[in-house]
């Protein structure tokens, strides 16, 4: 039998992707790999090879159960010889519904280590199903972050896992409370491959960016930092461009501060700052357990604008426990921040699979919270999918208490 690996190649899962094919490239350099967009799935469901078995592969945000949920069902209908593996962040929280819906094997958490090791056992011919936990504490420096193979390159993550466990948060609960870092010396490396390539435009995942070489997380190590930054404006020049703190990192309003600014004004080139406020009123920051205070927003918020940074604020509509006045401390606390001349990321609470904030409902865009919206939305003063947030939201909240009952 001849087999085969596909995976589910979709906008919002490309980093997970391309991920996993570099940790694939190890052991399976020749082997046949292909990738399915979601415009070409019925094309290649019409077009499948009898004498293939097939290993499917998807990752999957929350926002994106129903999708896979349709999508696994069609698997499963029209491939005879196909073993679906399933990941990402709702598969690491609600493994069990993964399973469910479709996915004959579950990968809980991080995939580097395990995923090559799962196909290897299909491929062996062993019957392979359940639920994978995969190695906690992957070290970074160990795999390549996307393929070389492909050419699917994308930002470069440079750390993993976050200390603060935020209520409503997945990435410690999948990654880990002590953050990683993939060392300068192998971003370097990384950096040289893509310059030669002609990709001069370098990002970066990572859930604090400010916090990179830190080995607490939770302070500033302005060394590593410099020696980051220096490193790869020497190898790309004065043509390539480096984006450090801005889409799709963020930074925590803590560490915010002048030192780390005049490095990017030296020698990074985003115009932006995304900084994670999530709430104006303090007594839910610290029922969800942020770690940080409105006076912390407000302080990063000014000294971005005055080194001529734009500066995105992050805030979460809706969050568990908010009563009446805590609603209203957010949005005044809005307002002053778009007078000074901030731009808020606004987004619909989310309940997430995993998460302490599991089980409270999701955030409902009403009274106070649509006035806002109405009064920013036509000054261009605030973004995001909020109100897509908000229906999806309560489409799965809504199944998923349903089943439970």
């Amino acid at each position: 039998m001849k087999y085969k690996i596909v995976f589910y190649d979709v906008k919002e899962n490309k980093y997970s992707i391309n991920a996993l094919l570099g940790a694939l490239e190890k052991d399976f350099k020749n082997f046949e790999i292909g990738f399915v967009e979601k415009s070409q799935v019925d094309f290649w469901l019409e077009n499948i090879e009898k004498d293939v078995f097939y290993i499917f592969c998807v990752s999957c945000f929350t926002t994106q159960f129903f999708e896979t949920e349709a999508l696994l069902k069609r698997i499963k209908e029209k491939i005879e010889n196909v073993k679906i593996i399933a990941g990402g962040p709702h598969a690491s929280g609600d493994p069990y519904s993964t399973l469910k819906i479709g996915a004959d094997i579950v990968v809980v958490g991080e995939g580097e280590k395990i995923f090559p090791e799962i196909i290897k056992r299909i491929i062996s011919g062993e019957d392979v199903k359940g639920i994978f936990k995969g190695e906690s504490f992957v070290k970074l420096d160990d795999y390549f972050p996307f393929s070389l193979r492909f050419k699917r390159f994308g930002p470069i993550e440079i750390s993993r896992g976050c200390p603060y466990g935020c209520y409503f948060c997945q990435t410690p609960r999948i990654f880990g409370g002590v953050m990683r870092h993939r060392s300068t010396e192998k971003i370097l490396d990384i950096v040289k491959i893509m310059n030669k390539l002609n990709l001069k435009d370098i990002r970066f995942i990572t859930p604090n960016a400010f916090a990179y070489g830190s080995l607490t997380g939770k302070d500033v190590n302005l060394r590593r930092l410099e020696e980051l930054l220096y490193g790869i404006r020497n190898i790309i020049g004065d043509k390539g461009r480096i984006f450090f703190g801005s889409f799709p990192s963020e930074v925590r309003p803590e560490h915010v501060r002048e030192e780390i600014l005049e490095l990017l004004k030296t020698y990074a080139d985003n115009d932006n700052l995304v900084i994670g406020a999530q709430s104006g009123s303090q007594r839910i920051l610290d029922l969800a357990h942020r770690g940080h205070t409105v006076e912390d927003v407000y302080r990063a918020v000014s000294l971005t604008l005055r080194y001529g940074l734009k500066a995105n604020v992050d805030f979460i509509f809706g969050l568990p426990y908010e009563e009446e006045r805590d609603i209203e401390e957010t949005l005044k606390f809005i307002e002053e921040l778009v007078k000074m001349g901030a731009r808020v990321h606004a987004h619909t609470f989310m309940p997430l699979p995993g998460t302490p904030f599991a089980k409270f409902p999701p955030g409902k865009l009403e009274g106070m919270y649509k006035k806002i919206i109405n009064r920013l939305l036509p000054k261009g003063v605030i973004f995001g999918n909020f109100r897509e947030q908000e229906k999806v939201a309560w489409e799965i909240y809504n199944y998923f208490s349903l089943r439970e009952e």
